[in-house]
């Protein structure tokens, strides 16, 4: 299976002109035969808001708004699955940090996953998430959703593979250092494959890192992505790699679990 990130500069505030580099990058993943293809954290709306309501501005509703809209076409024309991060308004008027999952014809619009740890002002403008964490099975493999922070907290990792993710996906806006030495290991913890879409520049002296990446269930770096460049990366990968929790003839990595000692 070909699983890719779309490494990228969103503009803030910016809507048609983040969606019309976004179109162009995933003409270059399919070019490139990219099944599952993983967009960074607010791709279409950037990230380092002043104000509460310069998000109510932009944001929409999932799945009837634009950006959700947009990716279907862009899943449907390529054929190929997108999991995607935006600004989400429900139908109340609160807003979340969020992500959706799309396919080709006959799949549309799968799902979405609300962002449940909140980074530093997300927390001024964003309600946590209430959906909890969830495993969208797409035919070819299973895929759960993280987004940036939740990296932090093994437990979020854990659940989706728990639940029987083959892949995360974890659209990023990444500020720190860490995530890119530390996604390898959660990938290995949980025998999956991860990929992380980060964002590149610099917004209102906010500078994000790149790098991104997409990992092995043996914590391998199949693929980084540079500091400061626009990128698109594709690689192959044999999904039942994930699907093997067995270290050795003794270890199972689940069945070795022992849950009963673990609460503080």
């Amino acid at each position: 299976m070909k699983v890719g990130f779309i490494q990228m500069e969103p503009k803030l505030l910016d809507l048609n002109a983040n969606l019309s580099k976004a179109e162009k990058l995933l003409k270059e993943a399919a070019r490139q035969e990219a099944q599952l293809v993983v967009l960074p954290e607010l791709f279409d709306t950037g990230y380092n808001f002043k104000s509460k309501e310069e998000v109510e501005e932009i944001a929409q509703q999932i799945p009837d708004g634009e950006t959700t809209q947009f990716l279907i076409e862009q899943a449907k024309e390529h054929e190929m699955f997108i999991v995607a991060g935006t600004a989400e308004k429900d139908e109340k008027g609160k807003l979340y940090n969020s992500a959706v999952l799309v396919g080709p014809i006959g799949w549309g619009y799968i799902g979405k996953y609300r962002k449940i740890h909140l980074f530093y002002r997300e927390k001024l403008f964003f309600e946590p998430g209430n959906l909890g964490f969830h495993v969208f099975n797409i035919g070819m493999a299973k895929v759960g959703i993280m987004i940036c922070f939740d990296w932090f907290f093994p437990e979020a990792m854990r659940t989706l593979a728990l639940k029987g993710a083959d892949i995360v996906a974890h659209p990023a806006n990444l500020v720190m250092p860490y995530a890119p030495r530390a996604m390898p290991i959660r990938s290995l913890e949980n025998r999956v494959f991860s990929i992380t879409a980060n964002r590149i520049g610099e917004e209102r002296g906010l500078k994000f890192i790149g790098m991104s990446q997409i990992n092995s269930p043996k914590a391998e770096i199949l693929l980084r992505a540079s500091e400061d460049k626009e990128e698109v990366g594709v690689v192959d990968i044999n999904i039942e790699e994930a699907r093997n929790k067995k270290i050795n003839d003794y270890n199972d990595i689940f069945k070795d679990r022992r849950p009963k000692y673990y609460f503080v």
